[in-house]
């Protein structure tokens, strides 16, 4: 199944940016785009070591979801910093 099917496009571009890996053209598979999330915590994804916990992936879906809203502000151009 293709990542989009769960994650909006930003939100699966946004993993793979996190983890310091070029965003694929076309919409990866869920697997994959899925195993990033919890890799930005520190899952390995080593052979050996089964599948990471729901509470680690939601934990790092949360920071996923924080890039992705810092992305929009930057592409509106409404980051501004007042009183400074």
């Amino acid at each position: 199944m293709p990542a989009d099917l769960f994650f909006d496009q930003e939100e699966w571009h946004a993993a793979y940016l996190l983890n310091r890996k070029k965003p694929p053209a076309d919409p990866p598979t869920l697997n994959p785009a899925l195993r990033l999330v919890p890799m930005l915590g520190g899952f390995l994804a080593r052979k050996g070591d089964g599948e990471p916990g729901v509470q680690t992936i939601w934990i790092r879906l949360q920071r996923v979801t924080d890039c992705v809203v810092g992305l929009q502000f930057m592409r509106q151009g409404s980051f501004r910093v007042s009183g400074v």
